[in-house]
C-alpha cells in the first residue's frame, strides 16, 4: 500500500475537520442539498464526458493508487540481472519457465527464450508502452475533469442558494443562515477537487512515467541479454535507469 497517498489525504482531510471543531461545529459545514450537488452533478457530468467503462477504469485505476505497491527501477534492475544470471548459468532456453507476474517481463523471457531479433522485442515493448500510456492518458483525463467539475458545481449551488437568501430579504434573520448554506457548496467542490481528484490525478501521471521507465528497462535488459548474457555488462548499462547513489546497492 501506498502509505504517503493514503497518508496525505487523511491527514489534509483531518486538518480541515480540526480547524472546523476549532472555529464552531462540524454540523454546520453539513448541508445535504449542497452535497447531493456537488457530487450528483460531478458523476453526472463525467458520465456524459466520458463512456461508463473508462470511467470504471479510472477509478479502478484511482484505488490502486493507494493499494498498488510502488515497484522502485532498481527492482528491475536487479531483477534483469538474475534473469541474465539464469541465462548464463542454464542456456537462453531457461527463461521459458520463468515465473513472475509482469506480463511484458513474462513475454520478454519468452522472446529472449526464442533467440528473437531485438527489433522485434523493441516493437513489443513500444505497443506496450504505448498501450498503457493511453489506458493511464484516460484515468488522468477523468480526475482532471472531476477537479475541474467539483468547484464548477460547488458556485452552481451557491449561486442557487443565493437566489434562494434573495428570494427571502424580507426576512433579515434568514439571510445570515441562507448564506452560510449557499457557500457551503463551493468548500465541498473545492475540497474535493484540490484533496482528492486533483492529487489522484498527478500520483497516476507520476505512476505513469515510473511505469514507462520500468518497460524501457526490460527492452534494454532483454536486448543486452540476447547481444551478450554477461550479468555484469547487462547491470553496467541497466544502472543508467538509476540515480547514482543507488546503483552501487543494486548490484
Amino acid at each position: 500500500m501506498d502509505i504517503a497517498t493514503l497518508l496525505g489525504i487523511i491527514l489534509g482531510f483531518a486538518l480541515v475537520i480540526g480547524a472546523i471543531f476549532m472555529g464552531g461545529s462540524l454540523g454546520d459545514f453539513i448541508d445535504i442539498p449542497s452535497i447531493m450537488i456537488v457530487l450528483g452533478g460531478t458523476g453526472a457530468a463525467i458520465s456524459v464526458t466520458f463512456p461508463f467503462e473508462e470511467v470504471i477504469h479510472a477509478f479502478a485505476g484511482g484505488i490502486q493508487v493507494f493499494a498498488g505497491r510502488r515497484v522502485r527501477p532498481q527492482e528491475v534492475v536487479n531483477t534483469m540481472v538474475r534473469i541474465a544470471e539464469i541465462s548464463r548459468r542454464e542456456g537462453l532456453v531457461a527463461l521459458e519457465n520463468i515465473q513472475t507476474e509482469n506480463a511484458l517481463l513474462k513475454k520478454a523471457c519468452q522472446l529472449i527464450a526464442d533467440n528473437a531479433d531485438p527489433a522485434l522485442i523493441r516493437d513489443t515493448v513500444m505497443i506496450e508502452i504505448a498501450t498503457m500510456k493511453r489506458r493511464h492518458a484516460v484515468s488522468i483525463a477523468v480526475f482532471n475533469r472531476l477537479g475541474a467539475v467539483a468547484p464548477a458545481f460547488g458556485m452552481i449551488g451557491t449561486l442557487i442558494g443565493l437566489v434562494q437568501m434573495l428570494a427571502r430579504l424580507d426576512d433579515p434573520s434568514a439571510i445570515g443562515p441562507a448564506m452560510a448554506v449557499a457557500l457551503i457548496t463551493t468548500f465541498y467542490g473545492a475540497l474535493l477537487a484540490n484533496l482528492l481528484f486533483l492529487p489522484i490525478a498527478g500520483k497516476l501521471k507520476a505512476r505513469t512515467l515510473q511505469e514507462e521507465v520500468h518497460l524501457y528497462i526490460i527492452f534494454e535488459g532483454a536486448k543486452s541479454i540476447l547481444e551478450n548474457n554477461n550479468p555484469r555488462l547487462v547491470y553496467e548499462k541497466l544502472s543508467s535507469f538509476l540515480p547514482p547513489q543507488e546503483r552501487k546497492s543494486a548490484r
